[in-house]
């Protein structure tokens, strides 16, 4: 008797070409009035990628991406792992310095590039392609004000390349599917490597978490750039279910696809629940006719809007995560007995990081020694995570790389407790505790505080140097459209929630700075009062 194969490498390529065959007459894109089959699909991704080994692309390479949430941007998560390239999918928010610099560190040998964003690149058109194929999807909007000369047509080069599947698998599912780069806040960003397994194992994570099927419809409202849309670009395929691109994530937009496509499930930061509350308000819509699923991260939602969603008829699955983590790795799974909890109490047990993602193996809390920290939910240490959906490195960065996973862990950077029932809570990024007379001060807690007022819709609260306690928070607010609030009635609604140390001692009424994927941009706000000065914790 031979000894059997090996067990084929794990690949989320895998997903498609079986759903592209069991579901070849299923709809698997809906892009506004234009919908694609399974078959369809399928046949553009191989398209794609014989497209782009005619250009020479090939195992070991990388293709970068520049376009908001298209059908071409989901073909691109196929095609060009098809290939045996990574794919580096670019925040489209960045300036043309900063792409250019990605596409030189991640040794890209073709852009893929949406023509609404082309003319960004122009001011560094040198630097930022200097000869690369630049591939451009011409999309029903308005004509590019610019495009670099000798671009190839998207839709003409899939047009005239064969159909047929190149038969690509990775010889290791341990091999380079993408590479996202982190925002680089603080330096130069890092290229984040994603392997065919962690791919894999993240997709089909999100389908058990979120309870996805076949006649699931996905609406992105999350981009798809960002941890390669948590995994979803590829784990949605894996049962069969649709996507509903949406090239901008407006109040209107995603209501309307909400109730026009049939969207049961979607993702995104909690101002994008916000969005959908503003949404449902302007439409008249007091609750959605169909239960939805939504799943939610970058920053702990508060309790006002877990509440808002509930009464909306919209479940929220509060995940957390980082781009090292291929997006989401731990989930506050809801125990039975929590649903018998009145709300409020209910939607801050929901607002817990919780507990690890059915594939992640390992999330922990850890002191200043490596020791796990107490589970009295009190204790504050570091959050670590190790396991299946832990990136296999930054990309030509081994220092970085060693010191992120130091101890076999890699080290998250935010402060956590873990309470007695084992579910982790997040208290803060390092940098962004603070520690006044002594003190420490969650801005988590002093945030939800202040979105507990009815006349807030966002807010975030930073420190600000004090010469008798060392420093103090502060908050921005932008209040809700009618509605009205002073400082001193904000300080003194904290001051009836929290002990009053941990009170803004300020507040200042303006809209947030944020990033393309909903996170507040605190660093920007503290700049304001620590620049020049020594500061305790550097963001």
């Amino acid at each position: 008797m031979t000894q059997a194969d090996p067990p084929a490498p794990l690949t989320p390529l895998a997903f498609l070409r079986r759903n592209g065959r069991v579901f070849p007459d299923k709809t698997a894109v809906i892009d506004g009035a234009r919908r694609y089959s399974y078959r369809e699909f399928y046949a553009r991704c191989c398209r794609l990628a014989n497209a782009l080994a005619g250009l020479g692309i090939g195992p070991g390479q990388t293709v970068a991406l520049l376009a908001p949430n298209t059908p071409q941007h989901l073909e691109a998560h196929y095609g060009v792992p098809m290939t045996g390239a990574a794919l580096v999918a670019i925040n489209t928010r960045l300036s043309a310095g900063e792409i250019a610099y990605i596409l030189d560190h991640a040794r890209a040998r073709a852009l893929l590039a949406d023509a609404e964003l082309l003319p960004a690149l122009a001011p560094a058109a040198a630097t930022a392609l200097g000869g690369l194929p630049c591939i451009v999807a011409r999309a029903e909007v308005a004509p590019a004000a610019w495009e670099p000369p000798g671009t190839l047509d998207y839709e003409a080069l899939l047009a005239g390349a064969s159909d047929a599947d190149t038969g690509w698998e990775p010889a290791d599912e341990l091999d380079t599917i993408s590479i996202n780069y982190t925002s680089g806040t603080t330096g130069r960003p890092k290229g984040v490597m994603y392997t065919h397994r962690g791919a894999y194992l993240n997709g089909i994570c999100n389908l058990l978490e979120m309870g996805m099927g076949p006649d699931s419809v996905y609406l992105w409202t999350l981009p798809m750039f960002h941890c390669n849309g948590w995994c979803y670009t590829w784990g949605v395929a894996a049962v069969g279910g649709t996507h509903v691109c949406l090239r901008k994530v407006e109040p209107g937009a995603i209501v309307a696809a909400i109730e026009e496509a049939g969207a049961t499930h979607f993702c995104g930061a909690p101002i994008v629940l916000r969005m959908v509350a503003e949404g449902a308000q302007a439409a008249g819509i007091e609750a959605f006719p169909r239960r939805l699923r939504v799943s939610t991260a970058a920053a702990p939602p508060s309790p006002t809007i877990i509440a808002a969603m509930l009464r909306l008829n919209v479940d929220v699955v509060h995940v957390y995560g980082l781009t090292e983590t291929y997006g989401p790795t731990t989930v506050c799974e809801i125990q039975p007995a929590w649903r018998d909890l009145p709300a409020m109490e209910l939607a801050q047990r929901m607002a817990r990081q919780g507990v690890p993602y059915m594939l992640a193996e390992d999330v922990r809390v850890f002191d200043a020694d490596g020791r796990e920290v107490p589970h009295d939910g009190a204790t504050l240490g570091e959050v670590c995570m190790r396991g299946n959906i832990v990136m296999k490195g930054y990309f030509r960065n081994p220092e970085a790389t060693a010191e992120a996973m130091r101890g076999g862990w890699f080290h998250s950077g935010d402060l956590g407790v873990t309470h007695p029932d084992g579910y982790i809570e997040l208290k803060d990024r390092a940098k962004d505790i603070i520690i006044s007379g002594g003190e420490n001060i969650s801005t988590i807690e002093v945030e939800n505080a202040l979105y507990a007022h009815p006349a807030v819709q966002d807010t975030a609260v930073v420190s600000r140097p004090d010469e008798r306690w060392g420093e103090v928070p502060v908050a921005f607010v932008a209040l809700r459209p009618g509605q009205t609030a002073s400082e001193a009635e904000l300080i003194e609604h904290c001051r009836g929630c929290l002990a009053h140390f941990k009170a803004p001692k300020a507040v200042f009424f303006e809209e947030l700075p944020r990033t393309s994927t909903g996170k507040v941009q605190k660093f920007v706000l503290r700049e304001r009062f620590w620049s020049g000065q020594e500061q305790r914790i550097r963001g």
